[in-house]
């Protein structure tokens, strides 16, 4: 019984198998009809596509073969009417050069003949310049040298006149709105002629003090000088005492220590040690508030107080009787006028006026001048470049790189050439006048030469055969342009050259 089962069953799936495999190709021709039918569309829609596209483009051929022929159609046309233009041309240049050439032929003609007179001309003319060399006993080369050094004279002297006359014009403008400029400037600044100097004497009550303060076998004195950094001169000058020390600042504490001890009468080594301590804590709180009132009054805020402290120092030193700090600020404010009438930049010309002399605050501790060793501590301090350029240019040193450089430059001259601003010694004058006098006698052709009004003028006298008017005027000018490179002078140095011709002869 199972066993029939079981062949029903296997027969049952054999069968079920049969059928599904028959199913399954109906399925699959079905999908294959369906497939074809769609391709089929799909190849019909191409060829509706294919045709529509090719009569398209058939239709644009024709459009642009329309095109192409109505272009060449109208080419045609143009290049048919430039060929006539140009036939016109051609048939008017040959006229032209027909006509030309009957010029020609004439040209010929007429320069043949020009020729003949040409020759004619240069025959006379040689035998006028025969006669000539015979009438005027000189060769052709003598004669044409003569008359270029006429020219030449008439036209040197023709020079001199115009550059004399342009200079002149040129000075009398140029100084008017200098002394217009600078006047302004000088009224309105109107501070005190700077006259005081540092002179370090200490008066004493009496003579009897001078004992006092050296001391028993000196030791007060050598005390003194050893805690100030001086040196103590006593000496037969009734009543004083001089300090010397090349530190003005040093010299400034050594003074002010002797007066308070020769006014509180107790001198002994322990007291001058403490008294010139205190001195030197005041001095320094003295120079601070003096640099701070020397930029109050430039109108220059915003200092270091590095360079605060260096500036208050030239309150302590002086040039030629002239106080370094009252001069610095001078200068300041005559920059900044003179800046301000000029449309410079005023801020920077007021920094570099009352900064253009700091060096001279360090001078005797670095070595170098002046105005290089204060450009340089300024650079440190962060000041503008500008600035540092005008402080280290004011004695050209350096190249200028500004107008307010020239500006301070001029301020400076102008505070120090005030009338009892600054003294100068004997020594120093005679030097300056026999340098002066050496610069212009340095020149060829020059014969002597005389420094007058306190250096202010140089008269130069030129020998009249070697140096003509044109070349005088030249000298003036290369005179001055070296005194302005080698010398430092307050003010302005004129410059006079004299050229005297002397024509002598004796009666016998």
């Amino acid at each position: 019984m199972n066993t029939t089962w079981v062949i029903v069953f296997v027969i049952a799936l054999v069968a079920g198998a049969v059928i599904g495999y028959f199913l399954r190709q109906l399925q699959i021709e079905r999908d294959l009809r369906r497939r074809r039918s769609e391709a089929n569309r799909l190849v019909e829609d191409a060829e509706a596509k294919a045709r529509e596209i090719e009569l398209k483009a058939r239709d644009k051929a024709i459009s642009i073969r329309d095109e192409a022929e109505a272009e060449f159609t109208r080419r045609r046309a143009e290049l048919s009417k430039e060929d006539d233009r140009l036939q016109r041309r051609r048939a008017e240049i040959d006229q032209r050069l027909e006509h030309i050439e009957k010029r020609d032929q004439q040209l010929n003609k007429r320069q043949s003949s020009i020729d003949k007179r040409a020759n004619e001309l240069e025959k006379r003319h040689a035998e006028t310049l025969v006669e000539l060399e015979r009438v005027s006993s000189m060769t052709q080369e003598e004669a044409k040298a003569q008359l270029l050094e006429e020219v030449e004279q008439e036209a040197r002297g023709d020079m001199v006149r115009i550059i004399r006359q342009i200079e002149e014009e040129a000075q009398v403008e140029g100084e008017r709105r200098a002394r217009e400029l600078i006047a302004d400037a000088i009224q309105r600044v109107a501070s005190e002629h700077v006259s005081e100097i540092t002179v370090s004497v200490v008066s004493l009550p009496s003579d009897d003090m001078k004992g006092r303060i050296i001391g028993r076998n000196g030791r007060n004195i050598r005390a003194f000088e050893q805690a100030a950094g001086v040196d103590v001169v006593v000496d037969d000058t009734p009543e004083a005492v001089t300090i010397s020390c090349f530190d003005p600042v040093r010299r400034e504490v050594a003074r002010r220590s002797m007066d308070k001890l020769v006014l509180d009468g107790r001198i002994h080594p322990a007291q001058i040690e403490k008294v010139v301590d205190q001195m030197v804590h005041e001095v320094d709180r003295v120079i601070v508030e003096e640099g701070e009132r020397a930029a109050f009054e430039a109108g220059v805020p915003g200092l270091h107080p590095e360079i605060i402290k260096k500036l208050g120092r030239l309150k302590f030193r002086t040039s030629y009787g002239q106080n370094q700090l009252a001069h610095a600020v001078e200068t300041a404010q005559l920059a900044g006028v003179i800046a301000a009438e000029l449309g410079a930049d005023v801020e920077s010309a007021k920094a570099g006026g009352l900064l253009h002399d700091l060096g001279k605050a360090m001078d005797h501790e670095v070595e170098g001048t002046h105005a290089a060793i204060g450009a340089d501590f300024c650079k440190r301090y962060g000041v503008n470049p500008s600035v540092v350029n005008i402080i280290g240019a004011h004695h050209h040193e350096t190249e200028q790189d500004s107008v307010e450089a020239v500006i301070v430059e001029a301020a400076d001259a102008i505070s120090g050439a005030r009338p009892g601003a600054r003294r100068e010694s004997l020594e120093q004058y005679i030097k300056r006048i026999r340098a002066l006098e050496e610069v212009a006698n340095s020149f060829s052709g020059v014969s002597q030469s005389y420094a007058l009004q306190a250096g202010r003028e140089i008269r130069v006298i030129v020998q009249p055969e070697d140096i003509d008017d044109l070349e005088a005027t030249r000298l003036a000018r290369s005179v001055a342009k070296k005194i302005e490179e080698g010398m430092q002078y307050p003010g302005q140095i004129k410059v006079t050259v004299i050229r005297e011709t002397r024509s002598i002869d004796y009666a016998k």
